[in-house]
């Protein structure tokens, strides 16, 4: 691998005798991961039955290494989210936030969902989950990942850090900052442009566009709140540089002292000015564990912030209210039953669930997504959505069709098969795990799978 000159000649002078394990390590092929989705399993169940080879990330614990010649993203596990292919390092950031049940988070820069869909999972469908992507297109797949995994709490931004700054100060109990950076880091990764476009200017330009996203993420923090911040970058600027600024910047917070002992501490001595308490930060160096380029830091807001956001107006006509109730009529020829704190929203002839915690005024900004679409609603009829199959447990529909993960396959595929079940719609499962719709008549099971979602040429 050629690296840049003035990239190695910096890492050499970092790192001295280490540098060259440093520089062998990246010619080595970068680790593998994927991160159980606690949504649908246990990182012990799925292990248990795994059609992979899988070894455990040692700092997440739903994260496993797979080998090289595995393939699970050609799985239809991974249709169904059971997982997310997610690279071993990246998990600390999620690890590290170690979010809970009933919090408010904001991931701010979510895309393409990794520590989105790490923190969902780990607050297990309570409280709220903003997760914001500043370029359309991205917010667009964080969206579609959302969905995959069968998030129901999550409301998905596209706007600027700005924006949401007016809209929740003092909010958050935590925010997750994965900043936008240079990405020496993934140098090794397949694919990855970061070193054709890299030069030597490019860090310091990184790190004042951190300086202002990280400004914005802590006016949105509550007093004791905590700011998880990473990049996927080895350069000093814009790691424990940033941090030592922005802690200059605001007295009102302070490092926290992590206990971890798979990472390497920061080196505040490593810049100008740099604050001794970030040696409380980590860094993840790839000759040093089977990951990429990474660091973290996370840091408390010690003061007694506090803010709030308006509750969503409850602006429902008499004829809404009528199409609503006529909706969650029909809605429980396909569900059980419907989770509790959760209402039913009606968007044009869309109807959505909504947990009472996302049901926030967000008027003014560009929203995604919001809640989970549960179907559209045609002449007295409710055609459920996709994403309702993916949100719920297996056993709150009334009707199942599970196939063997191999035999799922033609589902996938957009194929129409023979079924001799029950007449109407049924939430179609690889094992156990919904995939999607069809709907059942004559003996035939005709595919309702989204066509953008098909697998072509699988």
């Amino acid at each position: 691998m050629a690296l840049p000159q003035a990239f190695e000649a910096r890492m050499q002078r970092l790192l001295g005798a280490e540098y060259p394990a440093f520089r062998e390590a990246l010619l080595r092929p970068q680790a593998r991961g994927l991160r159980v989705n606690l949504l649908k399993t246990t990182p012990e169940a799925f292990r248990a039955s795994a059609p992979f080879s899988l070894t455990p990330v040692p700092w997440a614990r739903e994260g496993f290494f797979y080998p090289e010649t595995e393939r699970p993203g050609r799985h239809p596990y991974y249709d169904a989210g059971v997982y997310y292919i997610q690279e071993p390092s990246a998990m600390s950031v999620g690890a590290l936030a170690d979010a809970q049940p009933g919090e408010k988070i904001l991931d701010l820069c979510a895309a393409p969902g990794g520590k989105t869909t790490h923190l969902a999972g780990r607050m297990q469908g309570k409280g709220v989950l903003v997760a914001n992507e500043i370029h359309a297109g991205r917010a667009a797949i964080l969206a579609q990942s959302i969905e995959r995994m069968g998030i129901s709490n999550c409301i998905v931004c596209n706007e600027t850090p700005e924006r949401l700054a007016r809209k929740f100060p003092g909010f958050f109990d935590k925010v997750v900052v994965d900043a936008p950076c240079s990405g020496e880091g993934m140098f090794r990764k397949d694919g990855n442009p970061a070193q054709d476009e890299w030069t030597p200017e490019l860090p310091v330009f990184c790190a004042e566009r951190q300086a202002c996203i990280l400004d914005y993420a802590a006016a949105m923090l509550r007093g004791g709140g905590k700011l998880v911040y990473s990049t996927c970058t080895f350069a000093p600027e814009e790691d424990e540089g940033s941090v030592s600024w922005f802690l200059k910047r605001h007295p009102e917070f302070e490092m926290v002292h992590v206990e971890q002992q798979a990472f390497a501490p920061a080196r505040p001595d490593w810049v100008e000015h740099g604050e001794p308490s970030v040696a409380h930060a980590f860094r993840l160096w790839p000759h040093q564990l089977d990951g990429e380029g990474h660091f973290v830091a996370v840091l408390r807001r010690i003061d007694d912030a506090a803010g709030d956001v308006a509750r969503r107006p409850q602006k429902a006509s008499a004829k809404e209210r009528e199409t609503l109730e006529t909706a969650k009529q029909l809605l429980a020829e396909h569900v059980k039953q419907l989770p509790q704190d959760t209402s039913l929203v009606l968007r044009r002839d869309t109807v959505f669930l909504l947990p009472d915690a996302c049901a926030l005024d967000l008027s003014g900004l560009r929203v995604k997504a919001c809640g989970v679409e549960a179907g559209t609603y045609k002449k007295n009829r409710l055609e459920p959505a996709h994403a309702l199959a993916h949100a719920l447990p297996i056993d709150a529909f009334d009707r199942v069709c599970t196939l063997p993960a191999a035999d799922s396959v033609r589902y996938l595929r957009g194929e129409t098969f023979p079924y001799d079940g029950e007449k109407g719609w049924a939430v179609v499962a690889a094992d156990g795990f919904a995939l999607g719709w069809g709907k059942t008549a004559n003996g035939m099971m005709k595919n309702h799978y989204p066509k953008g979602l098909r697998w072509v040429g699988k």
